[in-house]
């Protein structure tokens, strides 16, 4: 392992009585070697709830960040803890003033048509099966992208498909798409926090990943 791992510092709302899951699921998965990064921070918008609970018991320092959820705290947060890159896993704020080449969202279905303002978690999962009972998709996705300043429009690295079947509801649904947000969230941040995927921040078309890397399109 390198001497020096690659500074992440992770964003994730959580709930006042729990959540926080995909982090637990980073945090792990820093100690296994499959997420080859030290967690620096993690950030939530709620002062004790899941994401606290979790950054005490992996020992990771946890911070409260209530807002204004404007540029200058953010990068006041990121520089207090020399944080190299930022994950948003499960932040439900409008994240600004950071470095697009270095922050990473996921986000539970696919992406443009199920994105952007208010569209997370089970919101997501009902639209989809919504669409799902209309004809008008067969899957929802597991969607890693580069944050740009406006919601859910960053260019996408990691697409992964879930089949919709039917008498699906938005809970039934949810619960697949989580199980795969947790077995890739990991590995794919791996991949962007070391180098393997890439962009220049401006021009989507400049999006690089390896060879025979099989999760740019999905389908739909």
């Amino acid at each position: 392992r390198p001497m020096s791992l690659p500074r992440l510092i992770v964003f994730s709302s959580g709930t006042k009585t729990g959540g926080g899951s995909g982090l637990r699921e980073l945090i792990r998965s820093t100690k296994t070697g499959v997420l080859q990064a030290e967690i620096v921070a993690v950030i939530s918008n709620h002062a004790e709830g899941g994401v606290y609970e979790i950054g005490r018991q992996y020992g990771v320092p946890f911070v409260h960040f209530n807002g204004p959820f404007v540029a200058e705290e953010y990068q006041s947060i990121i520089a207090a803890h020399n944080g190299e890159w930022v994950a948003l896993s499960g932040w439900l704020k409008l994240a600004s003033g950071l470095d697009p080449q270095r922050t990473i969202n996921i986000h539970p279905g696919p992406l443009p048509r199920f994105g952007g303002k208010g569209m997370y978690g089970k919101h997501v999962h009902a639209a989809v099966v919504e669409a799902f009972k209309l004809g008008e998709v067969t899957t929802s996705h597991v969607t890693m992208h580069f944050v740009t300043p406006k919601y859910d429009e960053g260019p996408v690295f990691f697409r992964y498909p879930i089949l919709v079947e039917d008498g699906d509801d938005g809970d039934a649904l949810g619960a697949r798409v989580n199980k795969i947000e947790h077995g890739w969230q990991s590995y794919i941040t791996h991949m962007v926090v070391n180098g393997l995927i890439s962009w220049d921040g401006k021009d989507p078309k400049s999006l690089k990943v390896p060879t025979g890397y099989p999760f740019l399109e999905a389908k739909y």
